[in-house]
């Protein structure tokens, strides 16, 4: 049985730790690189929410973004991007909501 209080979430943050320790691409080129994946494999908003922030950290724009998801475009095909810019948006959203919910507490 898995323990603690988010095991699922701990996990993840634990793989992802790993993989940013295993790799020597700069922050920047790293979240872009991720950010194309995540579009290729058509990755849930949940995904999308955990890369907002570290993104904007390492200085990704909104243009940014748009960029990537033109670059990657003729590979993954247009119900795949329009389905990732629809979950980019909602998790850019989310983001804010929750962003804002914690400014308020």
């Amino acid at each position: 049985m898995a323990t603690g209080t988010t095991p699922v979430l701990d996990a993840a943050a634990e793989i992802n730790a790993v993989s940013l320790s295993r790799t020597d691409l700069d922050p920047r080129t790293l979240m872009i690189a991720r950010i194309a994946a995540l579009v290729a494999v058509d990755a849930p908003v949940g995904s999308y929410l955990m890369h907002v922030g570290p993104a904007a950290e390492v200085g990704l724009t909104a243009d940014d973004i748009e960029d990537v998801l033109i670059a990657v475009a003729p590979i993954v095909g247009t119900p795949r991007l329009l389905s990732s810019a629809r979950k980019i948006v909602e998790a850019f959203d989310l983001a804010i909501q929750l962003d804002s919910e914690g400014d308020t507490q």
